[in-house]
């Protein structure tokens, strides 16, 4: 029996050309953004807010990310029966409203990415946007 496992973790210099990527998106769509992109243990790896993100955009991204990394799956999928108790029972370290991405790289999930500031819809776009060019780094 194995003593030890490797993970995949995504490198700090990966998480900055990503978190650039999603502040650009943000940017074609007139939305000042804040991203973050944590490890899969949802330990901040990077984190930007760009010029006239709200104040709370902040926090989300951070429990965007770390819902996506932890869950392995894009935010927004909880039901009912999950979509408050998690969060309360996480000390609201998680979030099931739409914006957060698992970044994976060769099928391992490397990290999550949360982008906050816009709508819901806007933040899931642009998530989506930056993770997929994230496959092509």
């Amino acid at each position: 029996m194995p003593t030890t496992r490797q993970y995949t973790v995504i490198t700090h210099k990966a998480a900055l050309t990503i978190i650039e990527q999603a502040i650009a998106e943000g940017e074609k769509l007139g939305v000042p953004i804040s991203v973050t992109v944590v490890d899969p243990w949802m330990n901040l790896v990077a984190f930007a807010k760009a010029d006239g993100a709200t104040p709370h955009s902040v926090d989300s991204s951070r429990r965007k990310a770390n819902t996506a990394a932890s869950t392995r799956r894009p935010t927004g999928w909880m039901k009912d029966d999950l979509a408050l108790p998690l969060p309360l029972a996480t000390d609201m370290k998680l979030t099931n409203i739409i914006g957060g991405y698992p970044l994976t790289f060769e099928s391992a999930v490397a990290g999550g990415l949360g982008v906050a500031g816009g709508t819901p819809d806007q933040d899931a776009q642009i998530a989506a946007t930056a993770a997929v060019h994230a496959l092509e780094l």
